[in-house]
């Protein structure tokens, strides 16, 4: 479904995505099946969106931004692709941001480009990426730094012995190291 009153110029979309109203989507963007791409969004050309991922309202996807598989990007997330802009520079440097399969950032949050975003992380709201977060790390503030580890189930892992980590909602374990 493409709402009426979206500008969805690519035809590289997915089955069962859903594009709602006020969108922009440009030729070259890529979006994979079983999205749904939310309000007021913006995807630029250089922009591959993964299957099953949610982009929520107000995002803007700027040439250079990946998202894999199970991603979902809370309401008015901010990405950046330049880490040298200039109005009007036509010899910017392109830096590409990959956000891995499973992670999620939360409401507000801001990714510096040149990024990536381990698979299954979660960035919590209002928070400041300025570096790489490791697969299955809980960061937030500004900026963001760990604070734990995560399941891939999405529940906050509680740490026991030896450097083991479990999740007491799917019974998950884990090896990481401590915080």
């Amino acid at each position: 479904m493409i709402h009426q009153l979206s500008d969805v110029q690519s035809s590289k979309i997915g089955s069962n995505t859903n594009i709602w109203q006020f969108c922009v989507v440009l030729p070259d963007a890529s979006i994979g099946s079983n999205c749904n791409i939310c309000a007021n969004v913006v995807i630029e050309n250089q922009v591959i969106i993964g299957n099953n991922v949610t982009v929520k309202s107000g995002v803007q996807l700027w040439d250079g931004v990946t998202l894999k598989d199970n991603v979902i990007i809370g309401p008015n997330v901010t990405f950046t692709n330049d880490n040298l802009p200039r109005s009007k520079n036509i010899n910017y440097q392109l830096e590409y941001t990959l956000v891995d399969t499973g992670a999620s950032i939360g409401a507000n949050s801001t990714i510096l480009c040149g990024l990536t975003i381990g698979e299954y992380a979660l960035i919590g709201a209002g928070s400041v990426v300025t570096k790489n977060v490791a697969a299955y790390s809980l960061v937030y503030g500004n900026p963001a730094i760990q604070h734990g580890w995560m399941c891939k189930c999405g529940q906050k892992l509680v740490q026991s012995k030896n450097l083991v980590w479990n999740c007491t909602y799917c019974k998950a374990s884990y090896s990481f190291p401590s915080l």
